[in-house]
């Protein structure tokens, strides 16, 4: 494997643990861990501790694809992987 494909498959890891931590932060942490302290603040009438586990990690993990699809284009264009 070449330097400059190994700095790329680097640097898409990278994106891809912090990513991956920010969704299981939300998804666990505001879902699960933090429930009780989050209920006590409402959104429309629900509680937010249940509305991160029933809908707000899901609105997170669309965000989050769409973060990765901007970084994976930056990505490829310092890397010029569009044009191999």
């Amino acid at each position: 494997m070449s330097q400059k494909t190994s700095a790329y498959w680097k640097h898409n890891l990278k994106y891809l643990i912090i990513l991956l931590i920010i969704w299981f932060s939300v998804s666990f942490g505001a879902g699960v861990l933090f429930v009780d302290e989050l209920n006590t603040i409402k959104i429309g009438g629900f509680k937010l501790g249940f509305w991160f586990a029933q809908q707000g990690s899901i609105y997170v993990f669309v965000v989050l694809i769409f973060v990765y699809i901007y970084l994976m284009n930056k990505l490829d264009a310092e890397f010029k992987k569009d044009t191999e």
